[in-house]
């Protein structure tokens, strides 16, 4: 029976695998082929025996009731993804079969009257069978099905109820977060740096493959905060409570198509089970403490989520700054350095509901507050040289404070007709207010005070969002989805330059007038997507998207004309699976960029007085044109995935450095439309399970940057410019998890310096160890975890025939951290639900690259 049931299990396993996406499956597997993961789906090595066919189908007789039910990690109380589930008669004749989902759900329909086994089965535990009478008409709500862990050996692989920290889904990279043991006590952009094919700097900025054009969600929602700064909103979200990270570089058309290098999905830890708990989690470092506080409340239909978290931060760090300017034929060398001190409170509260109407119906609602409180100390020496003559020398003490306080509200509705048919309306309100003001005593050489500047800039960044989406499986190889958004949104700058002397109040200057900035940008969207899956493993999943942008500006003085635009994005995605462990995807989309508030903002800012920025209101879109190759398979431990891709970007929005006609010496940077962007490149990167217990990944970046502009010369005409070179990065990790609840991790990664159009930006590395103690049953924790002993340097360079700067930055982030978790309550399984609501359309401002 066990022979026969490992058999049935393994051909249903591969049928529904393939057609994952559609959910559970019902009425059999109906003979469908597709791509293969690198696990099982929990990301356990699997590997995959060959069967001979059979037909379950066959003369079994179909009724018209349905059996379903949940299946759980009885250790943990969590959802078994994929878990095998067969249906026997008694007389031991497959009727039908299915997969949980990620949600530990499976549902059968079409089941006729009578008396059966259900046996569910998934590698690391042991078999479970169930009788089940069924009756006619009537469905079966089997509950929550509770497995039990064992180990077994397979193939020569050894496999345990062990998740790997990187797995590969049909559509997307997914980083399991809950087992990174080094980042907790830190914020999100900790955890981010570890994650393949993902680049993140000291600021927090964000790279996918070479490009900072990307989309970052949180819980497939997206957030007027990550519109204002990726930076600002990673700094919000304590790595402690991030359960995922999902990369996905070729967007299907159900998403919005903005964010030209991809889409990045940060999914935070719920509570699926019944009852009331409550955790908290804490830490206390030299750099840096934490203390969150999540409880959750479930009974029958109704789910309550209520959160909070503060994280407060303390750093230093050093500069110096060596840039040569030529203006008018005089050649003008500056020298600066700074030290400089930061601290900040960040907390994001949040209040969830989610109720279910009706046995195919659920309402969810949820509120979120992040607040944002960050401020920069620093001290300035500027020496000036003209001719190698010594011709000035001042000091500088300036106070950066940037604020903020965003919140977001959604509510959904879904109705579910039958598995995998589903209608969904979804609306969002997400509001952000920022300040970012700086405060600045100039000082004579006695360190008297001699005069007084400052900037206050106030945004405000306003979105409406609604949606609506419809899917349905077509036979039980296809599907079909339709969808229609639109999003309202309201971007404004208050900005105003000030002096005044030692004493006295402060009045405007001239050269920088106060200004206001308002910019409206309506959206109206709707895309069509179809999956075929074919009985050889093949499955093709092709759309198209056409989104139509309007936008409104003025800057008081006058209107900015900025004509309204359409753009249809098509994307195709094809995967097929090779024997038994291996899958190849092709994939090819086309994708937009529109510029983010940072990149619009007008405002002066001069808090760096030789490196001053402002933006550009008048940008457009960027257009990009993206494909992918991959391979993925398993040999024996080891799970290796290798991908190529290319990425063309017309119209790119790019950083351009000048003189400045003003300030002698100083340096002007701002974004415009002024060029093209070529990127080839491969990623590597695989899970290798040393022994049960311990495992390595890792990973290789390596591409080729080409970006073309154009840049004023000595002669004050525009001249086209390139640069291009090679970008290397890469991570290696490894974990342990030894006896009585002990394990240990490490951690390291690097990125080369990156290309620039007018220069690169320095390289960096990231190392850190830690070890946690589990207690109480896995209730509690205890970790110590240490990161960048050493600190770090940083050497950004900028050339041009006007200009020559290099930027050397002393970073003293060594770090000693603490942390302490528990989990009070207890509780059983239960299924939840997520938002529709999925903004990916516009840039972050903010971040040094290109």
């Amino acid at each position: 029976m066990k022979k026969l049931v490992s058999i049935c299990t393994i051909i249903i396993a591969a049928n529904t695998l393939a057609n994952a996406q559609f959910g559970p499956g019902g009425g059999g597997p109906g003979g469908m082929g597709g791509g293969q993961r690198g696990g099982d789906g929990n990301g356990r090595q699997q590997t995959t025996q060959k069967a001979p066919s059979l037909n379950l189908e066959g003369n079994v007789p179909k009724g018209n009731s349905k059996v379903f039910g949940f299946v759980i990690d009885e250790s943990v109380s969590t959802a078994i993804e994929f878990a095998n589930v067969a249906l026997y008669t008694k007389d031991k004749k497959v009727v039908d079969g299915t997969i949980a989902d990620e949600k530990g759900k499976f549902s059968m329909s079409r089941v006729a009257a009578g008396e059966y086994n259900l046996v569910i089965t998934f590698i690391g535990f042991k078999d479970k069978t169930i009788e089940v009478k069924v009756e006619k008409g009537k469905d079966n709500d089997l509950g929550v099905i509770k497995l039990a862990q064992s180990v077994k050996q397979l193939d020569e692989v050894t496999v345990t109820a062990e998740k790997s920290m990187i797995e590969e889904k049909v559509d997307r990279l997914v980083y399991n977060a809950e087992k990174d043991l080094t980042s907790k006590g830190g914020d999100a952009a900790d955890i981010l740096r570890k994650v393949p094919m993902l680049s993140v700097d000291l600021d927090g900025n964000v790279s996918l493959r070479g490009t900072s054009n990307l989309k970052v969600l949180i819980n497939n929602k997206p957030s007027t905060i990550v519109a204002s700064s990726i930076a600002d909103a990673l700094k919000m979200i304590p790595a402690d409570l991030i359960k995922t990270v999902e990369v996905i570089t070729s967007p299907s058309a159900k998403y919005d198509a903005e964010g030209s290098g991809g889409i990045i999905n940060i999914i935070l830890k719920k509570s699926t089970l019944q009852g009331l708990t409550l955790n908290v989690d804490s830490g206390v470092g030299i750099r840096g403490s934490n203390l969150s506080l999540n409880g959750n409340y479930r009974q029958g239909k109704l789910g309550v989520t209520l959160g909070g978290f503060g994280r407060a931060f303390y750093n230093k760090s050093a500069t110096s700054l060596d840039q040569t300017t030529v203006r008018n034929g005089v050649s003008t060398l500056t020298n600066q350095t700074a030290d400089a001190f930061d601290n900040g409170l960040f907390g994001r509260y949040n209040l969830g509901f989610d109720y279910d109407l009706a046995k195919n119906q659920s309402l969810t609602a949820s509120v979120a507050f992040g607040t944002r409180n960050f401020s920069r100390s620093q001290d300035f020496t500027i020496n000036q040289f003209t001719n190698n003559i010594l011709k000035s020398t001042s000091y500088r003490d300036v106070t950066s404070k940037d604020l903020s306080n965003s919140v977001d509200i959604n509510l959904d509705y879904i109705r579910t007709f039958k598995p995998s048919q589903e209608f969904s309306i979804s609306g969002q309100f997400s509001q952000n207010k920022l300040t970012n003001n700086f405060f600045t005593d100039l000082l004579s050489t006695s360190q008297q005070l001699v005069s007084r500047q400052k900037n206050l800039n106030t945004n405000f960044n306003n979105e409406i969002t609604l949606q609506t989406d419809y899917q349905t499986p077509i036979k039980s190889n296809q599907m079909f989805e339709i969808g229609a958004k639109t999003v309202i949104r309201q971007v404004n700058s208050d900005y105003q330059y000030l002096f005044a002397n030692p004493t006295g109040s402060f009045s405007s200057d001239a050269r920088n007038p106060a200004g206001l900035l308002n910019y409206s940008q309506n959206i109206a969207a709707g895309y069509v997507s179809y999956t075929f899956s074919t009985k050889n493993k093949y499955t093709f999943k092709v759309g198209t998207r056409y989104e139509y942008t309007k936008i409104d500006a003025n800057d008081q003085k006058s209107d900015i004309l900025i004509p309204a635009y359409g753009n249809l994005v098509p994307s195709v995605n094809i995967s097929k699976s090779v024997g038994k462990s291996s899958t190849v995807k092709l994939a090819y989309n086309n994708r937009i960029q529109r510029p983010g508030l940072q990149q619009l903002n007008p405002n002066y800012n001069a808090s760096n007085p030789q490196s001053i920025s402002v933006g550009n209101p008048s940008l457009r879109p960027e257009i990009s044109n993206n494909v992918e190759f991959s391979l993925s398979t398993n040999i024996k431990k080891t799970y290796l995935n290798v991908s190529v891709f290319g990425r063309q970007t017309n119209n790119s929005i790019t950083r351009i450095s000048m003189p400045s006609d003003t300030v002698v010496g100083a340096i002007i940077t701002t974004f415009q439309n002024i060029g093209k962007e070529q990127t080839f490149g491969t990623n590597i990167f695989g899970n290798f399970f040393i022994t049960p217990k311990w495992t390595l990944n890792g990973g290789l970046d390596l591409y080729y940057n080409y970006l073309e502009g154009q840049q004023t010369g000595l002669n004050g005409l525009s001249t086209t410019i390139s640069n291009s070179g090679i970008v290397v990065g890469g991570r290696l990790q490894s974990s342990i998890t030894l006896q009585k609840g002990w394990a240990i991790q490490a951690f390291g990664g690097f990125r080369g310096n990156r290309v620039q159009l007018q220069g690169t930006q320095g390289g960096m590395g990231m190392y850190s160890i830690g070890a946690r103690k589990e207690f109480a049953n896995k209730k509690g924790s205890l970790g110590l975890a240490a990161e960048n002993f050493f600190g770090m340097t940083m050497r950004s360079t900028l050339n041009t025939p006007m200009f020559n700067q290099v930027m050397v930055n002393n970073l003293y982030n060594q770090n000693i951290k603490l942390t302490f978790s528990y989990k009070i309550g207890k509780m059983k399984f239960t299924q939840t639900k997520q938002s529709k609501v999925k903004n990916d359309d516009v840039k972050s401002g903010g971040d040094n690259n290109n």
